[in-house]
């Protein structure tokens, strides 16, 4: 069966007619998982025996034209964050080598009932407090372009195992930019979802005020269905804007400072793909950016480390010194310093909302920079250090701020376009992606 750039879409429509069985398409992942020679570096294990059992029951349910959902039958990879029952969820830390969950968190609950088929676990950053992807200590996947060159993260085996052809779908989560700094460096589509849109009862935390879960995909389709599956939404994608009724916010203001040549080209290029189809593009300063970003110094830190750092301490070795370092910078954030930033960051999303009234989203380079090599990171700690609060900038706005975003594949390899929108307005961000994602380059096909 040849699933290569197959959507999870066009493979849920396969199945509806008949032409597709899920038991075979399952079988087939399962086999080019196994086949690769990337499996060992995306994958932490595959849940074959689940897996096949889901799409038996799948297939019966097409027979019988039951299907519970449009994607109903179509494999998933899952980040190792997500409690899968009795299969070691690790979070991607020796610190967590063993840990076996008696049930599954409730977004995977929620994908089984709607007929998903869980194909794995994904390797990821360290406990997730990483963009960039890179991981000694268990596994760092490839980057789809570069196999040399960091995949990004957090979530970085779920945007490998899409664009390697290991899973049409994969599951990932989003507390700095973990789904759309890898959708970016990887040519897919990735949302991040409002805090506390999607559950994340069962998801092992990083920053609990921050953490969000979301998909990376193919397309916006593939990531509209699943975000309805996920968090119960229904995105209509029959009623799709016209983009000349389409109002968008360029800042000023941080997102563009210091990009490299390729992400700025590649930026601009898609900007003006848009223009040309009529949408309306405006440029302003937006001092609410700099402001919160200058939060993030205690706000992450300090949930991160009040989360981990005793488990850290307790096992310092376990953990790779720049990351173990993130985690330890919140030791010193006092309860009340942190408390002060999370009002000013209140504050600031309420001025930013006001500011993006009458817009429908803003636009940034996903990620200011381009993956670095893998090789080169691991050499330098100062070089990763810097290289990864780098690729977090422009990501992590959106969670300080409270937004939900997507991130679309431009014409330029490992660069990506971010829409950002204000909370809970999801729907119409899918939307509007649906029709960006035919123009923002001449010559594209969906």
């Amino acid at each position: 069966m040849d699933i290569k750039g197959k959507t999870a879409a066009d493979l849920g429509r396969l199945i509806d007619v008949g032409k597709v069985d899920p038991v075979e398409l399952t079988q087939t992942y399962l086999d080019a998982i196994a086949d690769s020679e990337y499996g060992p570096d995306i994958y932490v294990r595959t849940t074959p025996e689940r897996a096949l059992c889901e799409a038996a029951s799948a297939k019966d349910r097409a027979k019988r034209g039951m299907r519970k959902s449009k994607l109903d039958g179509v494999p998933v990879s899952w980040k190792d964050l997500f409690d899968t029952a009795g299969v070691e969820t690790e979070a991607g830390s020796q610190l967590l080598a063993g840990r076996v969950p008696d049930k599954d968190c409730e977004v995977l609950r929620r994908a089984a009932e709607a007929g998903c088929i869980c194909l794995g676990k994904t390797h990821m950053s360290e406990l997730a407090f990483s963009g960039l992807g890179v991981n000694p200590r268990t596994a760092t996947p490839p980057n789809r372009f570069d196999p040399a060159l960091a995949p990004g993260g957090s979530s970085s085996g779920a945007a490998a195992s899409v664009s390697y052809d290991l899973a049409p779908i994969g599951i990932g989560s989003d507390t700095g930019g973990s789904v759309r700094l890898p959708s970016g460096w990887n040519g897919l589509v990735g949302l991040k979802t409002t805090h506390g849109l999607i559950s994340t009862e069962g998801v092992v935390p990083l920053c609990q005020g921050f953490d969000t879960v979301g998909p990376l995909a193919r397309s916006v389709e593939d990531a509209g269905l699943m975000h309805e599956i996920l968090s119960g939404n229904t995105v209509d994608f029959d009623q799709l804007p016209d983009l000349s009724q389409c109002r968008f916010l360029i800042s000023e203001t941080i997102y563009l400072e210091g990009c490299d040549s390729r992400q700025l080209q590649a930026f601009e290029l898609a900007v003006e793909q848009l223009a040309k189809t009529g949408a309306k593009i405006e440029y302003a300063p937006v001092p609410e950016i700099a402001g919160i970003l200058e939060l993030a110094k205690d706000l992450f830190p300090f949930e991160a480390y009040r989360e981990w750092g005793a488990e850290i301490e307790a096992n310092p070795d376990a953990m790779f010194e720049p990351v173990k370092k993130r985690f330890m910078g919140g030791k010193s954030v006092t309860q009340e310093t942190y408390e002060v930033a999370n009002q000013k960051m209140l504050e600031y999303r309420e001025c930013y909302d006001t500011r993006l009234s009458g817009f429908d989203a803003a636009l940034a380079p996903t990620t200011p920079n381009s993956p670095p090599r893998t090789d080169k990171l691991l050499a330098d700690i100062d070089y990763f250090w810097d290289a990864n609060l780098l690729a977090l900038r422009n990501t992590r706005v959106g969670n300080l701020l409270g937004l939900c975003g997507l991130t679309l594949p431009t014409a330029t390899d490992n660069a990506g376009l971010m829409f950002l929108a204000t909370p809970n307005s999801e729907e119409r961000l899918l939307q509007i992606g649906r029709v960006c994602e035919g123009v923002i380059f001449e010559g594209y096909q969906q």
